[in-house]
């Protein structure tokens, strides 16, 4: 997942966000300055300038060609499109410039899409054909990395691909809208972008591109001495595979390169590094804490390393199946048996990376994941960004929780990472949180320190060494109310300081910075990313209405951009449902009356995005206003729900086949939500049975741990969280049984109700971190528990794990930990939220959520949100 954040992390060290703002510091192309054609449209994006001719009208789809570059070519390659399309009048696009390429192009950018420069438009078969032809002669040399989505053209940088030309979207098999194209029935389908040339089952190949594909087939690895069995990792940079030697039977790993692609910070391409990394090893070679060298070779294009195979696990994952803190119940001997452990491992993590700097090497990417525990042996893997220790330089490519400073270089870099470590190990994630606002590692030594038996000199050796000459103040930190030990005032105001200090209303796309999701259509004005959710939170709490804020929300609301989700969370109905809370009754009407003329009725089941989420609110602002259309539209979709729901076994286990979600916002705790509610509305016995059905779907999906807890099984791990975890699925079991009593439901909800009482948490948040389980313990996760209870109280000081200072006032990172967030789903807001649920004098709850015994239907917070 921190892949995928990565980039938006380039814009500024604080939020996440694009390069759209940065333009003076990462200028575009030359190209971008030309004049604009006479008779030709123009647009810009934070990513691609787009040029049109009036006069010819682009098509919904068809074949489409891209052009891929590297660094060094991308100049003179806009040279020669720009003039060509211009005299062909042919539509096209390019990259703004060469900061969008790098980010495009980098070890952590999507693997399927990456390497395009530019897109052409042609309009049919034969002008594709001409085009190919033509171009293919002009940029005869110019290099760049494989379009994996795409057919090559002879070995040049042409690519084609079938998909569409115009924005339209749909809902995918996951219930989440993507860009679509539409089939021979005229039905809008996903405009799938993987990572293999896959044209749609319809779409006949041209004739002349069949010798192309032919010669994409026929690379196969036929003929080498290895056999690959599974994929253990992709990046853009290419892949690493578990593998046999068929001449000796051991297993291997073989580690894939692409040229020009996976791009590091300083622009060497995934088979620089790779061969980097086998001059590396060849220099460690006998070293029992790294790999051994096999065997290196090229494939097409592609460079293989082949190293020896270790078994066992990840540090990072040997730590998280250890660590106490994920326990629902913590004894100071299981916190002195996992110190006693995790000293033992970091002292042999130490010794390995001593042993490396022996022989002049310096790791550079040192973290928990690039550490492998087989059995007393500690093997260091992944040398690509590892550097010779006289040139005392600093990492190009690192984990950003471990990443040092521009002052650590060589040794010191790698003893800056075994620091982190110290910390990390015992607080996982929480070094991440230390390039925001360095002071913070002071108060998570103390963190740590209180909870586990560990030395003070190891952590002030570890603190001293992670701040070194950094010359910040700590006294933002240590003057920070923190939730649990200042006043809830204080603390409201805090964070509201904080949230509004980041608006930004001179900006079209985001008001308060959030999620990355907030880039996504609606992404920056709906519930849960964007400006809705924050608002609603803001007077929820008391913490004030904001007009200026609201009308700046208003007018994006009244025009959203095209790919605006119509959902509850995603979109407009979570907009007027926020309207609604903050008095704009009449705005909230007009927008839920706009939804409606939409075509609604092709979204998924779920309370996020899709139609379980659109019920509840129609239903909500039904009861609120009386208006009986709204109530009956509610029970239309309540009907068109009970219709796709099946019965328990219409839902995979894990993953694969319909919906891989389970809980609250995606999974079938949401329909029962709907459900019940509804049930609250007209008394209806068959729609509590439909409740049963739909919770007994997502209690399929969970798995008991040895500790007693129920969790949502996920692959590798389980998730106890509101959104997609077990809590969300609780509370709605909780609602049922207040109106029907089921044993093995009340069996589930105890065993659910023990993961929003754990000592720690990766994140903070209200969907997937601690806020999230204070909301939840106050909505009726533990059936019977005040809100002064020590459950609770204690979960609200812990919030301390992840406070940090912002804008004279108390903020929170958001999802991954790499920047901090404002939102309603991942940050501030929804902390707030949270807080407001346990010490608001007037409590809040979430939307819909009101606890059994409760009066039903009405908003989360108090009958006046403005008061205090």
């Amino acid at each position: 997942m921190i892949d995928k954040y990565a980039m938006y992390c380039l814009a500024g060290p604080l939020f996440y966000d694009t390069l759209d703002g940065k333009r003076s510091d990462h200028p575009d192309y030359p190209a971008a300055a030309r004049d604009v054609p006479p008779g030709w449209a123009h647009r810009a994006t934070d990513t691609w300038f787009h040029y049109m001719p009036e006069d010819r009208p682009l098509s919904p789809q068809g074949w489409k060609i891209h052009i891929s570059s590297c660094l060094d070519d991308a100049e003179r390659t806009l040279d020669i499109v720009w003039d060509y399309c211009v005299g062909r009048r042919l539509p096209f696009k390019f990259l703004r410039g060469p900061r969008v390429v790098m980010m495009l192009n980098s070890k952590y950018a999507d693997r399927g899409g990456s390497g395009k420069l530019v897109t052409m438009y042609p309009a049919d078969a034969d002008e594709l054909e001409l085009v190919l032809k033509e171009l293919g002669e002009l940029l005869h040399g110019v290099r760049g990395p494989y379009i994996l989505s795409d057919l090559r053209i002879g070995e040049g940088p042409l690519f084609v691909r079938y998909g569409g030309f115009a924005e339209r979207y749909c809902v995918d098999g996951n219930r989440e809208q993507v860009l679509a194209i539409e089939d021979p029935d005229g039905t809008l389908v996903p405009d799938r972008r993987g990572p293999s040339f896959t044209p749609p089952p319809w779409v006949t190949l041209p004739d002349f591109l069949a010798p192309h594909l032919a010669a994409r087939n026929s690379v196969t690895m036929e003929g080498l001495p290895y056999t690959v069995e599974k994929v253990l990792h992709f990046s853009n940079g290419g892949g690493v595979y578990k593998g046999t030697d068929t001449r000796s039977g051991r297993t291997v790993v073989l580690k894939e390169a692409r040229p020009w692609a996976g791009l590091d910070a300083v622009g060497r391409d995934a088979v620089a590094r790779l061969r980097h990394e086998a001059d590396i090893l060849g220099r460690l070679k006998g070293l029992d804490v790294v790999p051994e060298l096999y065997d290196y070779f090229t494939l097409g294009e592609h460079h293989f390393l082949v190293q020896e195979f270790v078994e066992g696990t990840t540090l990072s994952q040997e730590s998280v199946q250890r660590h106490p803190l994920t326990r629902a119940t913590i004894t100071p001997e299981h916190a002195a048996e996992f110190t006693e452990w995790a000293m033992a491992m970091l002292g042999r993590v130490d010794r390995a990376v001593e042993t490396l700097h022996g022989r002049g090497v310096v790791f550079g990417d040192l973290h928990p994941f690039n550490v492998l525990v087989d059995g007393d042996r500690v093997v260091l893997i992944d040398f690509e960004v590892a550097t010779l220790a006289e040139k005392n330089a600093r990492p190009t490519l690192a984990h950003p929780g471990f990443c040092p400073p521009a002052d650590r270089l060589g040794v010191h870099a790698d003893r800056y990472s075994l620091a982190c470590m110290r910390l990390g190990l015992f607080a996982p994630m929480s070094t991440v949180l230390i390039p925001l606002h360095r002071p913070k590692v002071n108060h998570l030594a103390e963190l740590v320190s209180g909870t586990f038996p560990v030395p003070a000199a190891y952590l002030n050796e570890a603190v001293a060494l992670i701040r070194g000459e950094d010359g910040q103040d700590d006294a933002p930190m240590r003057e920070l109310p923190l939730p649990g030990r200042a006043p809830w005032a204080e603390v409201r105001d805090a964070a509201a300081r904080a949230i509004l200090a980041s608006a930004t209303p001179e900006r079209d796309d985001r008001l308060f910075p959030g999620d990355i999701a907030q880039f996504q259509p609606g992404g920056g004005i709906n519930l849960a990313s964007g400006a809705a959710g924050v608002l609603y939170a803001l007077a929820a709490t008391g913490a004030g209405r904001h007009t200026e804020h609201e009308e700046w929300l208003r007018k994006r609301a009244f025009a959203p951009k095209p790919g605006t989700g119509l959902g509850f969370y995603d979109g407009l109905h979570g907009i007027a449902y926020a309207f609604d809370a903050l008095g704009r009754r009449g705005d909230a009407l007009e927008l839920v009356g706009l939804c409606l003329k939409e075509k609604w009725e092709r979204l998924g089941q779920s309370l996020y995005a899709g139609l379980s989420g659109i019920g509840l609110n129609l239903l909500h602002l039904g009861r609120a206003t009386g208006e009986r259309d709204l109530t009956k539209a509610a029970a239309e979709v309540t009907d068109m729900v009970a219709g796709r729901l099946g019965d328990v076994d219409s839902v995979p286990e894990v993953s694969g086949g319909g919906n891989p979600h389970a809980g609250l916002m995606r999974g079938s705790a949401g329909p029962a939500l709907l459900f019940v509610r509804m049930y609250e509305e007209t008394g209806d016995e068959a729609l509590l049975d439909l409740a049963h059905t739909a919770l007994r779907q997502d209690l399929k999906r969970c798995t008991r741990r040895e500790d007693g807890q129920l969790q949502v099984q996920q692959g590798w791990r389980t998730n106890p969280y509101l959104d997609e975890g077990s809590a969300g699925i609780g509370l709605v079991l909780a609602l049922y049984l207040a109106h029907r009593e089921d044993e093995t439901f009340r069996e589930s909800l105890a065993a659910i109700a023990q993961v929003a009482t754990l000592d720690y948490y990766v994140q903070p948040g209200l969907f997937a971190g601690r806020g999230g389980m204070i909301a939840a313990l106050c909505a009726g996760l533990q059936p019977g528990l005040d809100r002064a209870a020590p459950e609770i109280a204690g979960q609200i000081t812990r919030l301390a794990w992840h406070a940090m200072p912002y804008g004279g006032g108390l903020a929170f990172p958001g999802n991954q930990l790499l920047r901090l967030s404002m939102d309603l789903g991942s940050g501030t807001a929804g902390v707030l939220l949270a807080l407001g649920a346990a010490l608001h004098d007037r409590p809040v709850h979430l939307p819909f959520l009101t606890p059994p015994n409760s009066p039903p239907g009405a908003p989360a917070g108090a009958a006046d949100p403005l008061s205090a």
